[in-house]
């Protein structure tokens, strides 16, 4: 034998020795970490974690782009979405056992430009297992690992599965990964749906996500298109004369693309994104990795009831808009005046706005970057109207001045035996304002809505009664401390407890406070179990300390609870993706007694007078309910106002304000009785008006057997001693007054900010609004007004877009 034939065979066997060698190396994870068999037999794809209503309703998702994906089955996939596939990228799929020799050898020979060797199991491989790399020797031996893994993922699963697998990992145009979410995004269809001209273009777009955008490139997204049809047409799934009259049509889009902000009570999903990364910090998955809440396919079941929280969402953007109209109707708005004092207030916000970081990360100076806010722009805006939002020409310092003047609200509804929440809205809208006004982290003086936890501790502790005397008079608690600051509000009369209630008065509240203490007072609160820290000042009687909306409804609870706080809670259960129970919440720890069920009674019936003839005068006989309990507040200057009250199947909490406490509602539209009642009142409407949800206007309180029959009666008003005497509580909270003094109308009907989104096979039908038509253009028991021809937002503006 030759020499040279010699070497030849020698090399030829060194180097299919090497080859293998390599292969085998690559196998056992010693070129690079492999996944293991169990990986293989069960592929984890990034996978977008759901959240769930009560009743099954998808609520919405949390994600990073790349886990955005909604994971279909074969038998929901369109054919025409297979046979494009199998045409364009691995006409001989069925053939082959992972590897296309052929196809292999063709794209070595040729470079790849008569086409790449890949396969569709190739590609799968690479999309579960790596990320593309850009260097030539590490992409060469990625390569021989996509070979690996392809053979043994085609020993794993059957054909089917491996184009399942494959058409719910691949990325498409707009950063959308998974053919359900591409479906839904570009045509707003289930993948079961697509026409063949659809899927051509969706599967046609994988080759090319930037390249092949139909929305971005649709004249290059045609062509790949066309070429996918004719492919289709080479293989057989479809006729030479289909191919032609369906690429001769024009692309047809339907897009919308999905974000986090769609679906259901976006504050709330955002408070539960917090609180599922609590929850998981300290358990990990069977491998004993974390789980990831972006990546992991969680399904978190939650308390939310969907109607309810369309219900809160519409009750409030039918008030804050005229309450808005208050704010800026008023002087000192007008004027700009409202800004002499605080310009430092703009000053921060223009430096935390996004603006000024990205101009920031562009290199520009501080002299610079303000200079741009002072400069007219096109933008758009909040706005009171049915798409929330304004295309305006206004200066960026303009745009934060308009923001800050928006009038908030924080709203949310509770079962006060369970705790569950049903319903929470956290500010006017979640895409503009984003700062959440329920959660536990916010807090705002409470005002007058602190004084039945305080009635409720003399009830309990030292055994007061409605009809016990109560002195409305300033009140010395030693070293200067008087209570009210200043003696105006006090008459200097002698009323019942239930009286001084009713009308929220501060000077007789002030006197229960002298009898029960401070100290004691805070113990009180602490036995409740809110977390928040209050100071043992007699002031703390009127509401003066800071108490976020969550712990005010947790401690109102005791009323309907019948003497038992229960925490409020959200979350029921956390599933993995594949439905196996990671948590299951327990909440039954977090009820605790703290006054007797007697007390909690005799004080649901004292609160009845407010809503009966009180500070929330009418409320019941309006929504004509058997039985009904509240509490108005507010604070200083108005910059708070409160309403909370409950039935006994349903607790449900309101506040308004402003963010900057010092932009105000004056006069009688900034109380609690006019700002903060009407959204309850419209809430607990449109839920008695809806059957399905099983809260009756018949329901009554419990009383409890030890409570005699003559220990108080069922009528609060009997002790009810006076008509409401001047000079008022509540600073000058006097009672509801006369909506229309400060009510305006809206030009249109603004609904809820959730809807719906697309439909899920794992989720029930979408909620049903039942309920009677509430009226919309109108606060509820307010006349009618003319419509005025000029929209809100127009008028605000016409001046400056003359300019």
């Amino acid at each position: 034998m030759k020499k040279t034939v010699k070497y030849f065979w020698r090399l030829f066997f060194l180097g299919w020795g090497a080859f293998i060698a390599i292969i085998l190396m690559a196998n056992f994870g010693l070129l690079g970490k492999m996944p293991s068999m169990a990986e293989l037999e069960n592929p984890t794809i990034a996978q977008a974690s759901e959240v769930y209503a009560s009743d099954g309703t998808l609520m919405g998702k949390f994600y990073l782009p790349s886990g955005n994906r909604s994971i279909v089955k074969y038998k929901d996939i369109s054919p025409h979405v297979i046979n494009a596939l199998v045409a364009t990228e691995d006409k001989r799929f069925y053939d082959h056992a992972g590897i296309d020799i052929k196809g292999t050898m063709r794209a070595i020979i040729y470079g790849g430009s008569a086409g790449g060797g890949s396969t569709i199991t190739q590609q799968l491989a690479l999309a579960l297992f790596n990320k593309r790399a850009s260097n030539p020797f590490l992409r060469i031996l990625q390569k021989l690992k996509e070979w690996i893994i392809a053979v043994k993922l085609e020993r794993n699963f059957t054909k089917e599965e491996i184009l399942t697998l494959y058409l719910n990992a691949v990325p498409f145009p707009d950063n959308v990964f998974g053919i359900r979410n591409a479906s839904r995004t570009f045509f707003q269809k289930e993948p079961s749906q697509l026409t063949i001209e659809e899927a051509a273009l969706l599967v046609g777009s994988i080759n090319g996500p930037g390249i092949y955008n139909p929305r971005r490139n649709p004249k290059a997204a045609m062509d790949r298109r066309n070429l996918v049809l004719s492919r289709m047409a080479e293989n057989g799934n479809i006729t030479a004369d289909q191919a032609i009259s369906l690429s001769a049509q024009p692309i047809k889009l339907n897009y919308k693309k999905p974000t986090e902000d769609l679906g259901y009570a976006p504050y709330f999903r955002e408070i539960l994104r917090e609180e599922v990364k609590k929850i998981l910090k300290d358990i990990t998955k069977p491998d004993g990795t974390p789980y990831n809440i972006y990546n992991d396919g969680l399904k978190i079941y939650t308390t939310i009831n969907p109607v309810m929280q369309l219900y809160a969402e519409e009750a409030v953007a039918q008030q804050a808009p005229k309450l808005y109209r208050n704010v800026i109707n008023q002087g000192f708005i007008k004027n700009g005046s409202v800004w002499k004092k605080y310009e430092h207030v703009l000053e921060a916000a223009m430096k935390n706005s996004e603006r000024w970081r990205n101009l920031a990360e562009d290199g520009l100076s501080d002299k610079e970057i303000r200079a741009t806010f002072f400069v007219k722009t096109p933008m758009k805006v909040f706005a009171w109207n049915a798409a929330r939002s304004k295309d305006t020409v206004m200066t960026p310092y303009d745009s934060i001045k308009y923001h800050r003047l928006f009038t908030q609200a924080g709203f949310m509804a509770m079962d006060p035996i369970t705790g569950e929440v049903k319903a929470w809205v956290g500010g006017i809208d979640f895409k503009t304002f984003k700062y959440d006004h329920v959660n536990l982290n916010t807090k705002r003086q409470v005002g007058s809505t602190i004084k039945p936890l305080l009635y409720s501790e003399a009830v309990d502790e030292l055994n007061f009664s409605p009809d016990t005397p109560v002195e409305d008079v300033q009140q010395s608690f030693g070293k200067g401390q008087l209570v009210p600051a200043t003696s105006a509000s006090c008459t200097g009369r002698t009323m019942s407890m239930a009286s001084a209630l009713t009308w929220s008065r501060n000077c007789a509240t002030a006197y229960i406070m002298k009898q029960v203490g401070p100290a004691k007072f805070v113990d009180f609160l602490q036995k409740i179990g809110l977390p928040t820290e209050v100071k043992p000042f007699p002031s703390i009687a009127l509401g003066s300390c800071e108490l976020s909306l969550f712990e005010m409804m947790w401690a109102y609870s005791i009323f309907a609870g019948r003497g038992f706080s229960t925490k409020p809670y959200f979350i029921s259960r956390i599933e993995d993706r594949n439905g196996n129970v990671i948590k299951r919440l327990d909440y039954s720890a977090n009820r605790r007694e703290v006054i007797s069920e007697a007390a909690a009674y005799i004080m649901t019936r004292m609160m009845q007078g407010v809503v009966d003839v009180g500070t929330a005068a009418g409320l019941r006989a309006r929504l004509g309910a058997a039985e009904m309990a509240g509490k108005t507040g507010t604070t200083n200057d108005n910059s708070d106002a409160w309403f909370i009250g409950f039935v006994p199947q349903l607790l449900a909490g309101v506040w308004v304000g402003s963010d900057d406490r010092f932009i105000r509602n004056e006069g009688a539209g900034g109380f609690g009785g006019q700002a903060a009642r009407p959204i309850w009142e419209y809430f607990f409407k449109k839920v008695y008006a809806n059957k399905d949800l099983g809260i009756s206007k018949e329901d009554r309180f419990i009383e409890p057997p030890s409570l005699s029959n003559d220990a108080v009666s069922a009528d609060p008003s009997l002790y009810v001693t006076d008509i409401n005497p001047e000079p008022s509580a509540e600073g000058k909270d006097i009672g509801v007054g006369t909506e229309e003094d400060y009510m305006q109308n809206l030009e249109e009907y603004i609904g809820p900010e959730s809807a719906p989104l697309p439909e899920d096979p794992k989720s029930k039908q979408q909620p049903k609004d039942t309920s009677k038509k509430v009226t919309q253009d109108k606060p509820i028991g307010a006349p009618e007004e003319p419509k005025k021809k000029k929209g809100l937002f127009n008028k605000i503006f016409k001046k400056k877009n003359k300019e």
